[in-house]
């Protein structure tokens, strides 16, 4: 066993604290080497758990200055215990007074965890586990307190002093100090607590709820970003606008802050009243912002917003109730998208990256269920399957009970529970009782890891006018379970005749609104007065998330492109159909084959790009291949080179036959008025720039001229970097021109230049791993910042499978070796970068034996972080 290997935390083992904290005032004393903390803490014994008269408190990397008891100093041995992951009281009263200071360095705080530097500035991120590195206290999600922060600072240095909840009092102390106080008259979590201090400026705005009280809104930042917030700060207001009216929700406080800070682990926080972003979802203006950049911003901004009453006035028991508060606020944040633009164009979205990363995740050695049942490191387990796969679980109760029954369950949810720290069971129970519905099965959906698939096959009875579909479900085997019971999964269809249209359904004599229950192992479903053989529409808005098998003609895919009423399933229909052919010239390319499209299959494409019926975003989405991170998942073992060489083929294919046209669209959506953020605007751009990516797989020396037109006379990042992002891959004196340009540009930008080390690290050319470590000596790159780190390291490992999966190893070894210098600086970007290694069962032989190679390295390193051997021992058990 290897020393020091971390302790496995099982959800079987939960036991309520034996105090809570029914009151905690903090006094920060901020200074330029070191901070003082000060927390007087009003003890209470919880009436659950009697077991024991100790209190345990957590605490990591902090010097223990004094403690105190009731006024009495207390004596280490005698009344407490000390060690390195905290201490423990011996003899705690029923109830006490607790007096702890601290010292703590936030200047030397690489993880970024608790309390830190950030350009200069304090700043704090204490979820999961971070309040513990601010002073001694039993952090957990269920010990909820109301919480008052002084704040003391050099008045010049810290102009501006924050934290939870609403400004009560302050002034001005001898020395050039000054400070503040801040209360928060709701009980919460030590997770949710926040502190900022700094030089910065603000923009404001406020918003009355519907019951008339005025709430002043803040953006806090640096001088130089003050313009680039008004998008946050209207989509914030459109947030809190929209929850109104969806779910009735208003805010409870006087004051909504958002700070925003470029040193960051996360994309934001939801701290009560004071969230803290990273910048990247908070900056946007035309020309330092692309759409999907706006459109991240606005559902980023709602996200923590909605985190304010699911996640903050209800909150987890513990955090393998992680899903409870994530999986909900992002299904929230989903529908407040879809409701402010494309409907069909946001659920293709959210599904395209559920199926390219949480399927992936699902059948990795790191599977595990929304709620999972141990874990290691809890900074793992932010995870796809939690946020994205827990999304489409709570989409699972609205597809089942409808929205009118899904507004029902959520007040009861939170006409139960506010305040508390509660379950997924508490949440199920609220939706069940709500309806009068028998959701008993539903909790397997919490419980089971894995992506059911989901096998589907009809029959037609012409004589009779009878139409049967055999559906039969599996769950493959994940380290947690070997066996799965079957699922309630919601299955929406529909019947199409000769004509494109819809049948009626009629299921065995009932009327049926096309939503299934398909609840057994093995299941029928028989429809009467079907007059014609009708195409399937199966999956309909994918309705739950499963892996769909249906033998599907070409012809019959290509039907449903052009017919199904429903948006997502023809899209999806395309998507199959383009999979289906990439399978098949897969073979073709290893039996030595000269590869070829089929007529029909380019005419589907023509099809969708000339139809201006349709939505241009959908037409977009419709004409994007399935990448090549998705083909691998399906075709295994898999050969990243010869899917990339297929893909490249049939985009070539395409560019050349179906030139005229991608060029006429190209020319038709050309907008040379003022940049709109609108979803019609967005929906041309996109279209335009995926016919110009198209018709940047052509070998004419005309298209880098045409790229850089574009970039030249771009008035919007968009535009510019659609045009820059075909230049990327063609070897062209076009290319290192506009990169020098970019560079030359925006080099005062940081998140402008994360875009930068982003598209190189991407590249296709030859040489790029070279490019990328001589990009990590660039003056504008560091290794301490996250967000550097995603846009260089990230994107080469994980947006750049021809590289990064190099036949000789190369690209695995410059992963291993960034996760190493990460290890000891940031464990949690370092577990996050060493992920595109765990799948190396999924690769070809030799591929995979150079991959697991570097995990073995990565396990055998001294002093491995709990977050990153969590993720290897994984990926390497039973190899």
């Amino acid at each position: 066993m290897r020393e020091g290997q971390p302790t496995t935390i099982y959800l079987s083992d939960y036991k309520p604290p034996t105090y809570q904290v029914e009151t905690l005032k903090l006094k920060f004393e901020l200074g330029d080497e070191f901070t003082l903390v000060t927390s007087k803490a009003q003890y209470q014994r919880d009436a659950r758990n009697t077991t024991t008269n100790s209190l345990e408190l957590y605490g990591e990397d902090l010097e223990l200055i004094s403690i105190q008891l009731e006024g009495r100093t207390l004596q280490e041995g005698r009344d407490y215990r000390l060690n390195a992951e905290g201490l423990q009281i011996l003899d705690m009263p029923e109830q006490g007074n607790l007096e702890i200071t601290t010292r703590i360095y936030p200047q030397k705080n690489t993880a970024l965890e608790g309390l830190y530097q950030s350009s200069g500035n304090f700043c704090t991120q204490c979820e999961a586990q971070g309040f513990r590195k601010i002073t001694y206290y039993p952090d957990r999600p269920d010990v909820m307190s109301l919480f008052t922060t002084d704040i003391i600072a050099d008045k010049a240095k810290y102009p501006v002093l924050l934290s939870n909840g609403n400004l009560v009092a302050g002034g001005e102390l001898a020395e050039g100090k000054h400070w503040a106080r801040w209360v928060d008259p709701y009980r919460k979590p030590a997770y949710l607590f926040a502190l900022v201090a700094g030089r910065l400026e603000h923009v404001e705005d406020f918003y009355t709820t519907g019951s008339g009280r005025k709430v002043s809104l803040r953006i806090y930042t640096e001088l130089h970003n003050i313009n680039k917030c008004d998008h946050a700060l209207q989509s914030l207001k459109r947030a809190m606008r929209w929850d109104e009216q969806r779910f009735g929700l208003e805010y409870d406080l006087d004051i909504y802050m958002i700070v925003a800070v470029d040193d960051f682990n996360m994309g934001a926080m939801e701290n009560k009243g004071l969230n803290v972003f990273n910048s990247k979802l908070v900056f946007a203006s035309p020309e330092t912002a692309t759409d999907q950049d706006y459109i991240n911003i606005e559902s980023v901004i709602g996200h923590e917003y909605f985190h304010n009453w699911t996640g903050n006035r209800v909150t987890c028991r513990d955090w393998f109730q992680l899903s409870l508060k994530e999986g909900l606020t992002v299904f929230r944040d989903q529908e407040f998208t879809a409701d402010l633009h494309s409907r069909a164009v946001k659920r293709i979205e959210d599904v395209r990256m559920l199926r390219t990363f949480q399927f992936t995740e699902d059948a990795s050695p790191m599977a595990h269920p929304i709620r999972p049942a141990s874990y290691m490191e809890i900074n793992n387990f932010y995870t796809m399957t939690v946020y994205e796969k827990g999304a489409e679980v709570v989409r699972l109760y609205q597809t089942l009970l409808g929205r009118e029954g899904f507004r029902k369950g959520m007040d009861l949810y939170f006409a139960r529970h506010d305040g508390q720290a509660v379950t997924t069971e508490d949440f199920l129970a609220a939706m069940a009782d709500a309806n009068g519905a028998d959701l008993q099965q539903f909790q397997r959906w919490y419980d089971q890891a894995g992506t059911p698939e989901v096998k589907v096959t009809m029959t037609y009875d012409a004589v009779a006018q009878t139409c049967t579909l055999h559906c039969v479900q599996v769950c493959p085997p994940t380290p947690e379970n070997q066996s799965k019971q079957a699922q309630l999964i919601p299955l929406q269809i529909g019947l199409l005749g000769q004509e494109g249209t819809d049948l009626p359904l009629y299921l065995e004599g009932q009327a049926c609104t096309g939503t299934l229950q398909f609840t057994q192992a093995e299941q029928s479903f028989k429809f009467i007065q079907v007059t014609e053989q009708p195409v399937p529409s199966l999956l309909r808005n994918f309705s739950a998330p499963v892996r769909l098998d249906y033998p599907y003609t070409e012809a019959e895919l290509i039907f449903l492109m052009k017919h199904d009423s429903d948006a997502f399933n023809r899209w999806d229909a395309g998507q199959r159909l383009a999979m289906g052919v990439i399978q098949n010239l897969l073979a073709e390319l290893k039996q030595g084959n000269p590869l070829g499209l089929s007529h029909e299959f380019v005419s589907a494409w023509q099809a969708v790009l000339t139809d201006e019926s349709l939505d241009p975003a959908l037409r977009a989405e419709t004409l994007t291949l399935p990448s090549e991170a998705d083909i691998a998942e399906l075709v295994r073992p898999a050969d990243p080179a010869a899917i990339h060489q297929v893909r490249d083929f049939i985009l070539s294919t395409l560019a050349k036959t179906l030139r005229l046209d991608f060029e006429a669209v190209f020319q038709a959506y050309q907008d040379q008025g003022a940049y709109q953020i609108d979803a019609a605007s967005m929906g041309k751009r996109r279209l335009k720039n995926i016919c110009l990516a198209y018709l940047g797989h052509l070998e004419d020396a005309a298209i880098p001229a045409l790229c850089a037109e574009q970039y030249d006379q771009a008035n919007n990042m968009t535009d510019a970097l659609a045009a820059l992002g075909v230049l990327n891959d063609i070897d062209c004196p076009e290319r290192a021109a506009a990169l020098a340009h970019f560079l030359e540009r925006w080099q005062q930008d940081p998140l402008v230049m994360d875009k930068w080390f982003a598209l190189q690290a991407s590249s296709s050319l030859p040489n790029t791993l070279q490019q990328v470590e001589q990009l990590l000596e660039h003056p504008l790159f560091d290794m301490r910042n996250p967000n550097k780190v995603r846009a260089l390291v990230g994107s080469f490992a994980l947006r750049n499978p021809l590289h990064f999966h190099a036949a000789n190893g190369s690209g695995y070894a410059f992963l291993a070796e960034r996760v190493l210098w990460l290890n000891e600086r940031n464990p949690q970007v370092a577990s996050r970068m060493v992920r595109p290694l765990m799948n190396w069962r999924h690769y070809e032989a030799r591929r995979g034996a150079l991959m697991k190679a570097q995990l073995e390295r990565i396990q055998a390193h001294p002093g491995l972080s709990a977050d990153v051997y969590e993720i290897v021992s994984k990926s390497l058990a039973n190899s």
